[in-house]
């Protein structure tokens, strides 16, 4: 039934976004032919490279690019630039074998549990935030906000807790909604940043409020070692909160008018808690979290009717994520610069231009991070431009006027600063304490074995 109402829902998608969606896949298309030409011509053997940058990350930077220009069609440009990929692996790399990759050889356990995971994760939690929706809890929120800018920085600090514990693009959809109520629809697009942002702080040091996290934890990150990047979160909070609600409070006062007779559905919140703490109990026990989720679902199926249209409307998000994740997973992660925290600093401005779910899987593969540094980098970082987070585009779509990049770094400067004082603040209060990659400790292991077996002789 639901991939009959997903083929009816194709059908009825307006004639130019077919059209649109014609000419990305034509451009995508030739850039294939281009890349198979370029592969023939190539020397047998040999890996193309372009001032020293291997091929596969010059497809996977015009991916993210093409993420960029054509945000209307993400996922037909995320399945194109995986497609690429995959084209020139089989061209240039003999022992590649997509289902080894996938499903492991040997002693190497492959990508599918990662892939598996994020598959149930994104089509959970958007059930659960449409559980956490419907609860009425985002309803009552709006009696609870001051006047002033105060009210707006107050806003901006709950959707900051609520990411903490709900994926981030549940908190800025929630965020984005108060927000047209208590400012009669008329949302500074600084103010919009600051929502993206604050949706990013709170899922910073959690591994259940940002994919980002989320990717870590399914790796088998604990989720103590990214918490720290809380610290980071608040200093950041401190600058983008109240400039973000000062432009707002000038752009348009909040008018927080207290809505009665509003009951709280406290099974829903069951169902949430439910949820959540499944995905943490099969996460430390079994090293599957999605599980947990999806039998927090199944069992909250029988309190309140559960509402599976969620997954009509999320699918085309997470084929696009899915698709980010494999390619980057695609990557010679040998290649990429040495893990520091000049490098995770950096990362953060990528972060803002380039999705950072691929980023993360990036840093996942190469290891030897200080993983709460990273949360925050690639995490905060993806805030300071629209497109670089999955919380900024999910917001565009209730707000069309963030889409435009001038505007949104223009009016939302502050969250480029916040960015700044923020990791600067983690580092010299934490410091820079990495987790050595996962070669450093095969090579360990091997090194120590013969040492316990000549002090046992």
């Amino acid at each position: 039934m639901m991939l009959k109402k997903l083929l009816v829902s194709l059908v009825w998608l307006r004639k130019d976004s077919w059209m649109q969606a014609g000419k990305v896949t034509l451009l995508a298309f030739s850039f294939l032919l281009m890349l198979s030409s370029f592969c023939a011509a190539s020397e047998n053997g040999a890996v193309p490279s372009v001032f020293g940058i291997r091929f596969e990350f010059i497809i996977f930077a015009l991916t993210l690019i093409g993420v960029a220009i054509f945000h209307h069609y993400t996922m037909y440009v995320a399945l194109t630039g995986l497609a690429a990929v995959l084209v020139f692996k089989f061209f240039y790399v003999d022992t590649f074998s997509l289902l080894h990759h996938i499903l492991g050889h040997g002693h190497e356990e492959g990508e599918w549990r990662t892939l598996l995971n994020l598959l149930g994760l994104l089509f959970g939690f958007a059930i659960l935030a449409k559980h956490f929706e419907e609860s009425n809890v985002p309803e009552i929120l709006p009696n609870f906000l001051p006047d002033g800018w105060k009210g707006g920085f107050v806003l901006l600090t709950l959707i900051c807790i609520l990411s903490s514990f709900l994926d981030n693009i549940a908190a800025a959809m929630i965020g984005g909604t108060i927000a047209r109520v208590v400012f009669k629809g008329n949302v500074h697009i600084g103010y919009l940043a600051a929502i993206v942002a604050a949706s990013n702080a709170g899922g910073a040091g959690s591994v259940v409020g940002d994919t980002t996290t989320t990717l870590m934890w399914i790796d088998g990150i604990s989720p103590i070692a990214v918490i720290h990047a809380f610290v980071g979160s608040a200093g950041a909070l401190l600058i983008f909160g109240p400039v973000g609600a000062i432009q707002q409070d000038r752009h348009q006062p909040i008018i927080a008018t207290a809505v009665k007779g509003i009951k709280i559905d406290f099974g829903k919140i069951f169902i949430v808690v439910l949820i959540l703490a499944g995905a943490i109990f099969t996460n430390y026990r079994f090293d599957f979290p999605a599980a947990g989720v999806w039998i927090g679902i199944l069992i909250g199926a029988f309190i309140r009717k559960t509402p599976w249209e969620e997954l009509k409307n999320a699918w085309q998000g997470t084929v696009f994520l899915m698709s980010l994740v494999t390619c980057a997973s695609l990557m010679p992660v040998e290649d990429l610069p040495l893990a520091s925290w000049q490098t995770a600093f950096s990362l953060g401005f990528i972060s803002a231009v380039f999705d950072n779910i691929p980023l993360t899987k990036l840093c996942l593969e190469q290891g030897g991070y200080d993983w709460g540094m990273l949360a925050f980098t690639v995490g905060f970082g993806g805030s300071m431009v629209w497109f670089g987070s999955s919380a900024g585009v999910a917001l565009s779509n209730q707000y069309k006027e963030t889409r435009s990049v001038v505007a949104y770094l223009k009016s939302g400067w502050h969250v480029t600063a916040a960015y700044i004082v923020g990791f600067f603040l983690l580092f010299f209060l934490m410091g820079w304490h990495p987790t050595p990659n996962k070669t450093d400790l095969q090579k360990a292991a091997q090194n120590t074995a013969p040492t316990i077996i000549e002090s046992v002789n």
